[in-house]
């Protein structure tokens, strides 16, 4: 393990025997469970289900000090209003911004994923129609995340979505953060309710007198809320596995090593369980960024945050090249991967897995969660190798109209008639030559 004279014990720069073990707990972490966190979620779990309201509010006095039974589950449409009046006009108007950016990618997609195929005597027609009902998770408590609603609220709105539902952890004051309820009166939410964690999910799932079931729940939480999505979702569809921040900069010696380490330490400021590594092919630069990283994280807000974070979970490794470096993220699969190198969108094509992609040294990941408009509800753990950041996808089902004239289908008989055989499926065959039996 070689490190810069002087450094940070918080950030090193690691060998290549350490990727190894990396990308192995990475490959394991998902198929190991948690005993004891299974335990605790599936008893939350089923009590909710068992008690209702009562467990919502059991739950939360015991997890956020906060008695639902003073305050009520649902947040009124007045908290809303009078939470909009407390937001000054400068944050209105970037909720708003964002919303209209978030909606201006989203739109296209469904206009390109309808389309029809002709041919004589036969359409085939493909459309989507939106889910019933939505129920959108809003990490919160002393911490706010409106960005979050509105990257979940956003789309469903553009599918069409006709119940969209929102769970956020109250303050310790029993209050939901003004501003996630600002952004839930900008994006016409239909019910807002004040708990979190497994039980919120639970309550989604299931319902409870007071709240009626989604059809699916997505939203980014941490491990006993992704568990808890995981564990419902034999009887409501979920989103991705979105849990804990992850960063991963792919650069060369031609980033700026400052950039770069804002960029980590920005990321690491979430939660303490938050990844943030670099992966470079420049020895003096990965001893550059370790240098910054030491002097400016004594200066940078959520000081502990960060320095636990980047202890538990931060690296830098070296590469002999970018290939090398680039079979490496593909393997991690990062939630948010920045490169930063020359022809950096050559590299990119190279890139297999990842949950989104940012190019150049002026397209950090903070940008990319409050002003592109992409969404930043994105696979983590390694989910990027399979699954896409949330999108208007996640709220439509395709289907499929067809229709088929009598001609048509008599042209057809025969391939019908072949492979339905092949099958041994007879009946399939009659239920085709049967219409023209009498012809």
């Amino acid at each position: 393990m070689e490190k810069s004279e002087g450094a940070l014990t918080i950030l090193q720069i690691k060998d290549r025997l350490f990727t190894e073990t990396l990308l192995e707990k990475r490959r394991t972490s998902k198929t190991i469970d948690d005993v004891a966190l299974e335990t605790r979620v599936k008893s939350i779990i089923e009590e909710v289900k068992a008690k209702g309201d009562m467990a919502l509010i059991d739950f939360t006095k015991k997890f956020d000090g906060v008695d639902l039974a003073t305050k009520g589950v649902k947040v009124s449409e007045k908290e809303v209003s009078d939470a909009c009046s407390r937001v000054s006009k400068d944050e209105i108007d970037a909720l708003k911004s964002l919303k209209k950016k978030i909606e201006k990618i989203e739109r296209p997609k469904l206009k390109r994923m309808t389309y029809s195929i002709k041919e004589s005597g036969f359409r085939i027609i493909n459309t989507l129609r939106p889910i019933e009902s939505v129920g959108c998770y809003v990490p919160g408590g002393e911490a706010a995340y409106p960005s979050t609603l509105l990257m979940t609220a956003v789309p469903a709105k553009v599918a069409g979505v006709p119940r969209i539902v929102v769970c956020s952890p109250p303050t310790c004051g029993g209050e939901i953060n003004p501003l996630i309820l600002a952004a839930a009166s900008i994006c016409d939410v239909d019910e807002v309710y004040r708990f979190g964690g497994a039980q919120a999910i639970a309550a989604l799932a299931y319902g409870t007198r007071t709240v009626k079931p989604v059809a699916k729940i997505v939203g980014p939480g941490n491990k006993f809320v992704t568990l808890a999505k995981v564990m419902v979702s034999r009887n409501t569809a979920i989103d991705l596995p979105a849990g804990p921040s992850e960063i991963v900069v792919l650069a060369d010696e031609t980033a700026n090593p400052k950039f770069v380490a804002l960029d980590m330490i920005s990321q690491s400021e979430h939660a303490p369980d938050n990844i943030a590594g670099l992966v470079t092919t420049s020895n003096e630069f990965a001893k550059a960024v370790v240098g910054e990283v030491e002097k400016l994280v004594p200066k940078m807000g959520r000081r502990d945050v960060v320095v636990e974070s980047l202890s538990n979970n931060g690296f830098i490794v070296l590469f002999e090249n970018m290939d090398e470096a680039v079979s490496f993220v593909n393997a991690f699969a990062p939630e948010h991967l920045e490169i930063i190198t020359r022809k950096c969108r050559k590299v990119a094509d190279k890139v297999a897995s990842a949950g989104l992609i940012l190019l150049g040294k002026y397209t950090p990941v903070a940008a990319s969660d409050y002003c592109f408009g992409t969404n930043h509800v994105l696979p983590t753990s390694g989910f990027g190798r399979v699954y896409s950041e949330l999108s208007v996808f996640d709220y439509v089902r395709r289907l499929s109209l067809v229709k088929c004239s009598k001609e048509r289908l008599r042209k057809m008989r025969n391939m019908v008639r072949v492979l339905s055989e092949s099958e041994g499926l007879p009946n399939h065959f009659s239920a085709i030559g049967g219409r023209y039996a009498d012809a």
